[in-house]
């Protein structure tokens, strides 16, 4: 392919969203005037074709433009055009889907509701303008576009989160909203901390020189809690389950299934991955890996606790993230495991990215279903949910791939933590199912979708890709590896054993314990003690900070008081100034009159 179409796709890549977020303000001024249209029409659908186009063209290139901003670097390499690719796909079937799920809206903005109306407006103006964003991020090299980028998805999906205007929706939009302006300050802080010490604009450039700083492990840490914050650290992931439960379901699963990627995209293009002079990192991968692996237990274990489906699979992000944030950490540990842990870490990306887009999409077919058998729709659930726990597909692909490069570098205990860490993961399949399921009777007789349908078409269409991923990704550069026989009943004793906890909790309890651990247990975790006791301290320190506000307020009231009173007497001055400039002669002539005067009696 040349440079010049090369360089057309990329623009219109990122430009064809931009776009469509102009067009909505149009169509917006069209309705006011009585012609009432869906918003989210097939057109609107199309927002991350281009970018699709581009990945699957196999096209490696560059492109810049030294107008932009401090000179723009738009990359595409091999992991880069995987991101895009299984980015890109998720966006345009999820968009699609989006058409049906909110239908119901539609009809109510029809009906005269004027809130309806407008949040479907809302919702596509932002929805582009969220992808345009996530598409940025993915392919620039240079520093300031990766951070806009980075920045124009995070606050822009904040109106996707908020969607529905409920209590429970702002609540979730609140923690979002903080916790991103918090991690945006230490990536900002981290990325103009290390800009000015290497003195280099560009991703590579800071990747290849932060190890070699004095400070750069600090640096390092700014990084990995900035990016953090939008992985789902431990610590850091309060607001996953509050805003994935809350936000319309196909943007639950961009947000699960693309945006949060990008938090592992800042750590892959900032900290020194497998570079020699990066061994003063060690300490912080030793802490991502512990970190990392606490995440991934710890979330499980909070998850199963959890009665709405979506709450349960944002845990599963939480989990499946730690699971990343250790490989990532132990690519720091040990820099010469890297060039074989950086596919897996890939690989891993993609498969969790469209598996779990699925369930998150899934969750609303659960809800409408489809006219399929009741088996039929149970199978489809239940195969991307084994895809996840690594049982067949990219799943099993994944797990074999980080396996044999943990397993080659003499990491077998990490392997070990891992397999536990999967063990959670199929309970939380199962505890996802089980919701699902319970209320799947109730919604088939409510009626069924056609297949033809925007959601169940989307959806069907988004299980084939993931299902069939190690099939197509060959074609993106990355093939994956499929484990021996002699290797599978290793790779699948986790699911084994976790189905057969699934199944044990289940017939004992009959769910009772689960439900009160759901009251005791909410979704948000450490959000609550959290709020309820910076609302103490607020209630606490109010009375002391009225009069600090008073006290503020006096002090400022005295230097206003002060420097009036300086005006006045400079005015004052002015003014006698003007008056001796008048009669400067008439001064002089008493002046010299005087001293003659003086002079006179002097010498008398």
């Amino acid at each position: 392919m040349s440079q010049e179409i090369f360089a057309v796709l990329m623009i219109a890549a990122l430009l064809w969203p931009l776009v469509l977020v102009l067009r909505q303000p149009l169509m917006t001024a069209l309705t006011a005037r009585g012609e009432v249209r869906f918003p989210l029409d097939s057109l609107w659908a199309t927002a991350p074709l281009p970018a699709l186009l581009l990945a699957l063209l196999e096209a490696d290139g560059s492109l810049s433009l030294s107008a932009w901003l401090l000179g723009g670097v738009w990359v595409l390499d091999e992991p880069r055009r995987v991101l895009l690719a299984f980015t890109a796909l998720l966006w345009l079937l999820s968009g699609w889907y989006a058409r049906g799920y909110l239908a119901g809206e539609r009809d109510r903005a029809n009906a005269g509701n004027g809130a309806a109306a407008s949040r479907l407006a809302r919702f596509a103006l932002l929805w582009p303008l969220t992808l345009s964003g996530n598409l940025l991020l993915l392919v620039a090299e240079d520093i300031a576009s990766f951070y806009l980028g980075f920045a124009v998805m995070t606050f822009a999906a904040y109106g996707l989160v908020i969607h529905s205007g409920t209590r429970d929706a702002l609540i979730g939009g609140r923690a979002y909203l903080i916790m991103a302006v918090l991690g945006e300050g230490l990536i900002l802080g981290g990325l103009l901390w290390s800009v000015g010490a290497l003195g280099t604009l560009t991703l590579s450039g800071l990747r290849e020189g932060l190890g070699n700083l004095e400070h750069g492990v600090w640096i390092g840490v700014l990084l990995w809690l900035g990016f953090g914050v939008k992985a789902g650290v431990a610590g850091l992931h309060i607001w996953l389950p509050l805003a994935h439960p809350v936000a319309p379901t196909p943007a639950s699963a961009v947000l699960s299934g693309a945006m949060i990627k990008a938090g592992l995209v800042g750590w892959m293009a900032t900290l020194p991955l497998g570079e020699s002079a990066a061994s003063a990192f060690a300490d912080l991968g030793r802490a991502m890996l512990v970190v990392g692996l606490v995440g991934a237990i710890g979330a499980a274990l909070l998850g199963v606790c959890q009665r709405h489906p979506k709450a349960v699979l944002a845990y599963s992000s939480v989990s499946q993230l730690g699971m990343l944030a250790a490989l990532v950490g132990t690519g720091l540990l040990a820099p010469a495991l890297w060039p074989a842990l950086a596919p897996a870490v890939v690989l891993f990306a993609a498969h969790h990215g469209l598996t779990k887009g699925v369930l998150f999409l899934g969750v609303g077919i659960g809800e409408h279903p489809p006219r399929l058998p009741a088996w039929m729709l149970a199978l489809l659930l239940t195969l991307p949910a084994l895809s996840l726990a690594g049982v067949l597909g990219s799943g099993l692909a994944t797990k074999w791939a980080f396996k044999a490069a943990l397993y080659e570098g003499d990491h077998s205990a990490l392997v070990t933590w891992l397999s536990l860490a999967a063990v959670g993961t199929t309970l939380l399949m199962a505890r996802t199912l089980w919701c699902q399921w319970q209320g799947e009777g109730q919604a088939r007789r409510d009626g069924l979708v056609p297949l033809a349908a925007p959601m169940p078409l989307a959806w069907l269409l988004l299980v084939v890709s993931a299902l069939t991923l190690p099939l197509w990704l060959p074609a993106l550069g990355l093939a994956p590896a499929w484990p021996p026989r002699e290797e599978l009943f290793g790779l699948w004793w986790p699911v084994l054993l976790g189905v057969a906890l699934a199944l044990l909790v289940g017939w004992l309890t009959r769910g009772r314990p689960l439900r009160m651990a759901g009251r005791r247990l909410p979704a948000g975790d450490l959000w609550w003690p959290l709020s309820r006791g910076l609302s103490r301290l607020w209630v606490a320190t109010g009375p002391w900070l009225v009069r600090l506000a008073a006290a503020k307020t006096a002090w400022v009231a005295w230097w206003v008081a002060l420097e009036e009173a300086g005006i006045s007497a400079l005015d004052a001055l002015g003014e006698r100034e003007t008056w001796l400039r008048r009669h400067a002669a008439v001064l002089m002539m008493v002046v010299a009159v005087g001293l003659a005067l003086a002079l006179l009696f002097s010498t008398a």
